[in-house]
């Protein structure tokens, strides 16, 4: 995958949304010391429904609950996306017992090439609880403006292998459904697992 510069400037655009919060979860008044960038209260996407790799549709009131690990990408990603899965998958294994209560998603932004066979494949490669998503080419567009997230196929020999640009990190809601943090693709397994674990222990 060739990143374009401007793809890192625009998924890093989502910290002119910031909007000053005081934070309060279940009683819990301290202010959680995240690692990553806190965008609570940001215009970003608030829900979706698509299909995940079993054939179910799912919105974000199925994990309520559960912390919401969101992420754009595609499994012909060469490098990038497989990085960042990793990360993930680490911070799972890091959390323990603690990971019963995180839901992981993997959102496809190459629909007509990532059936649900191959996202199950792909993912189970990571961690077997993670949900590939997809939908519609409109359907997964649509999703990823509402959360800044951009890319573009490019050309390959054959239609068959294209790979596709796109704009790189991750987005985590809380247990109540609330988008809390962005996460740039610089950050590893220890950050998303610290931040995961302060989320879950002020969601009570």
């Amino acid at each position: 995958m060739t990143l374009r510069p401007w793809y890192g400037a625009v998924a890093l655009s989502v910290v002119f949304f910031l909007l000053p919060v005081a934070l309060t979860a279940c009683g819990n008044s301290a202010k959680p010391d995240f690692l990553s960038t806190e965008i609570t209260g940001a215009n970003l996407g608030k829900d979706f429904k698509l299909v995940d790799h079993t054939g179910r549709i799912r919105t974000l009131a199925d994990f309520k609950g559960k912390a919401v690990v969101l992420f754009f990408g595609y499994t012909h990603c060469p490098d990038a996306c497989p990085a960042t899965m990793g990360n993930i998958a680490a911070a799972l294994k890091k959390l323990g017992a603690e990971a019963q209560r995180v839901q992981v998603l993997f959102v496809t932004v190459d629909p007509e090439r990532d059936t649900p066979e191959l996202l199950a494949q792909y993912l189970s490669g990571f961690d077997p609880t993670i949900l590939g998503l997809s939908g519609s080419v409109q359907e997964i567009r649509d999703l990823a403006g509402e959360f800044k997230v951009f890319y573009q196929k490019q050309a390959g020999d054959t239609p068959e292998h294209h790979t596709v640009d796109h704009s790189l990190g991750t987005f985590i809601y809380d247990t109540a459904g609330t988008l809390r943090l962005y996460l740039s693709n610089d950050k590893d397994g220890d950050v998303f697992a610290h931040d995961i674990a302060e989320l879950l222990k002020t969601s009570g």
